[in-house]
């Protein structure tokens, strides 16, 4: 990328002349960029222009602080602080009638070449002898010295309209730089060290006006960070944003450290989660949503996961059920300094995300491996211990709190009138056992009844414990479903058949085995849930008949509240057990949640919060709003989305379909990319950072009056002693940062 800065005074045609060489070398095939700064309303006022010509597309907008060339169309801005920053083969190329080699000793070290832009554009009659307009007349010395043809630059004029008189003056220049240049003879010394650049407003080059215009302004403007969509959105309350710009940077153990602060499971989550956040992402308004999922999954890949710290004596907390929500609130506990006990039913630690998620899906090793960092923290489990009411009570004598996360313990059933002995079983049952190896369904025909995550995972295991078919019955349409809509196409990939607008009412025997008969539905008005309302239909095709073996139901699950006192209510406030007064807190799906992994882990967090505030006495509270607080949301209604340019989404890569059948190797292999292409790293960087100040400079750019700046890693600073509140940043902001109010 070649990058040149233009220095000049308003008047001059500083920014046209950037349009200009822009414009010649776009003639030439390249792309370029081209864009000032100067004070609109001042003639003679300091003006900036900036220009990027490149063999790609140019993605990046900020000012250019390190140019390859300075173009310098005042003679009493030259000043050996501007060349500071360039590149030291790059050349500086002034308007005045000085020999090159006589300003070389002014700029040593420097490649310098001269013209008297002035005169020749004052012969031309091109502005005026006090104010003449040089843009033209530099656009041909510029193209001598840095090698472009002529012909360009006559078609870059001729293009924008500058003709006659112009032309004549960019050819004389073009001719006349070289002769007075005199290049090489001017490249004599190198500094090793040069002080900084002086601004335009420094009292060397030039000052502000005496007016202090800001007290014209009726509003002013100010910088504040907001929420993203995608933070808000996460049901676990990861600052998604936050490991996102982290990733993007490739800093993969910052990008870990920031999930840790508030989910233990970032590699499960990058597997399994519906990434709610991808739902709300602004992205997808211009192209596709970041596949924050998959980037998640590539960070608890490649972060440093940090030591784990041991219980510092507080008091200690009892959990019922290791499932996410127990174990997301023994790992938070557990960091808060309590020690705590986790009792599982089962043989092995995990709860549904053992039993209830194939293995394609969620490996076991990964799994594993999360669990074992959070008992690493001091929690203990104790596996084959099932708690009920009286051990509940004991519990609650034993430790200073207890939390009860036990899931959805009841499974909904359907009424069907015929012979269904030994035909209908439950989807989660048959995962669980799917796990140990499952039945053998080699040749049999097999339906399941449902539309979420948990019946297309019984479909999809059903493929690869060997059924010759397998359909899934809805009473929605596709489009309805609420599992995640890849999960739906891998299914259908791998040959999983939807019979849609379904519900099940009985069995009928048939040839070749039974069959399930199922009502033909219709969609109404929507439901309490907000989807369309499936109807039966009326008619002589009102029912159909599927060919089953074997009927696996998946239409959710319920609450077994059987563990409480009676009377006791699933709500988010403790229970408070007669005996021993102890205080039980609820979560997880016990209490209602969404039926979801992200979801239990957030209400596991909470939770911990919540016991820990009632425990440490005396202790700061923990705030549990995540990251941003109650800031206003980063919408796409305050993003400038005009302002960002398409880029595809990386691909993630999957096991071919017809392998996928036999295996339960796992199907997605995450981000991987071409050797030397960190895909997961480009990916993040399509995250535009809604509602953060990225230092993009574009708010500086813009300001026609010279006065907002912005020190690097900070927010803008506005000078509110000459802003005029006219709103230009406010406008140009890309991420909805800047802001007005009334004075």
């Amino acid at each position: 990328m070649i990058e040149l800065v233009i220095h000049g005074r308003g008047g001059r045609g500083g920014v046209t002349l950037a349009k200009l060489i822009a414009g010649a070398y776009f003639g030439l095939g390249q792309h370029a960029q081209a864009f000032g700064v100067y004070g609109a309303e001042r003639t003679g006022a300091p003006v900036q222009a900036f220009v990027r010509i490149d063999d790609c597309e140019i993605t990046v907008h900020n000012a250019i602080t390190a140019p390859d060339h300075l173009i310098i169309l005042e003679p009493s801005l030259v000043a050996p602080e501007l060349a500071a920053t360039m590149s030291p083969e790059g050349w500086i190329i002034v308007n005045t009638p000085q020999s090159a080699r006589d300003l070389a000793k002014f700029l040593p070290g420097r490649n310098v070449a001269t013209v008297d832009a002035n005169a020749i554009a004052v012969a031309k009659h091109l502005g005026s002898a006090a104010l003449p307009i040089v843009n033209t007349t530099m656009l041909g010395a510029i193209a001598r010295v840095l090698g472009i043809e002529f012909a360009a630059v006559e078609a870059a004029l001729t293009g924008a309209g500058f003709v006659g008189g112009n032309l004549v003056a960019a050819q004389e220049a073009y001719a006349r730089v070289i002769t007075e240049t005199e290049p090489g003879t001017a490249v004599t010394i190198r500094l090793p060290v040069l002080p900084p650049p002086v601004g335009f407003l420094d009292a060397r080059v030039g000052s502000m006006p005496t007016t202090r215009t800001g007290a014209w302004a009726s509003r002013r403007p100010h910088a504040h960070e907001l929420r993203p969509l995608c933070s808000e959105g996460c049901p676990a309350g990861n600052d998604v944003r936050g490991f996102l710009q982290a990733a993007s940077a490739g800093d993969y153990d910052r990008a870990l450290a920031i999930i840790l602060d508030t989910s233990p499971f970032p590699g499960t989550c990058g597997r399994v989660c519906p990434a709610p956040c991808m739902s709300a992402c602004n992205r997808k308004e211009l192209d596709d949503a970041v596949d924050v999922r998959d980037i998640e999954r590539a960070v608890a890949d490649r972060g440093l996961w940090p030591a784990a710290s041991a219980a510092d004596g507080r008091p200690s907390v009892a959990i019922v059920g290791s499932g996410p929500a127990g174990l997301s609130a023994a790992y938070h506990l557990a960091r808060l300094g309590h020690p705590v006990t986790v009792f599982e039913a089962g043989d092995e630690a995990g709860g549904v995300l053992r039993t209830g998620i194939p293995e394609y899906r969620l490996p076991r090793s990964v799994l594993d491996s999360e669990i074992e960092f959070i008992t690493a923290h001091g929690v203990d489990i104790r596996l084959g211990r099932i708690i009920d009411r009286a051990a509940l009570e004991d519990l609650s004598r034993d430790y200073a709190a207890v939390f009860v996360a036990t899931g959805l313990q009841e499974r909904r059933s359907l009424e069907l009138h015929g012979d269904s002995s030994g035909i209908v079983g439950q989807s989660l049952e048959f995962l669980a056992a799917a796990r140990d190896g499952g039945p053998d369904l080699t040749g049999q025909t097999i339906a399941v009844v449902g539309g979420g995550n948990t019946a297309i995972d019984a479909a999809r295991t059903a493929l690869r414990l060997g059924a010759d078919e397998v359909r899934v019955a809805y009473r929605r349409t596709r489009a309805e479903m609420p599992a995640i809509a890849e999960e739906i196409e891998e299914a259908a990939e791998e040959g999983v058949l939807f019979e849609e607008l379904l519900s099940p009412v009985g069995f009928v025997s048939g040839d070749g085995g039974p069959r399930l008969v199922c009502r033909r539905m219709r969609l109404a008005g929507p439901d309490e849930s907000g989807r369309p309302r499936p109807v039966p239909t009326n008619g002589g095709d009102a029912v159909r008949e599927l060919r089953c073996d074997r009927l696996l139901l998946a239409l959710g699950q319920g609450s077994d509240l059987s563990i409480l006192p009676d009377g006791a209510a699933a709500g988010p406030l403790p229970v408070t057990l007669g005996d021993t007064g102890g205080s039980v807190f609820l979560g997880g799906d016990l209490v209602g949640g969404e039926g979801t992994v992200t979801a239990a882990i957030g209400s596991g967090r909470r939770a911990a919060l919540a016991i820990h505030e009632a425990l440490a006495e005396g202790s700061d509270p923990v705030s549990a709003d995540g990251a941003h607080g109650d800031a206003a949301l980063a919408g796409a209604e305050v993003m400038h989305l005009h302002s960002f340019s398409p880029v595809s989404r990386e691909a993630v890569s999957l096991l071919p379909a017809e392998a996928r059948r036999t295996t339960f190797a796992e199907v997605r292999q995450g981000l991987t990319g071409a050797p030397g292409h960190d895909a997961a790293q480009a990916e993040a960087g399509r995250c535009l950072a809604c509602g953060m100040c990225t230092g993009c400079d574009t708010c500086v750019v813009y300001c026609p009056e010279g006065v907002l700046h912005r020190a690097d890693g900070q927010p803008p600073d506005f000078d509110y002693e000459y802003c005029k509140g006219c709103g230009l940043c406010v406008a140009e902001c890309p991420r909805g940062v800047v802001f007005t109010e009334a004075i």
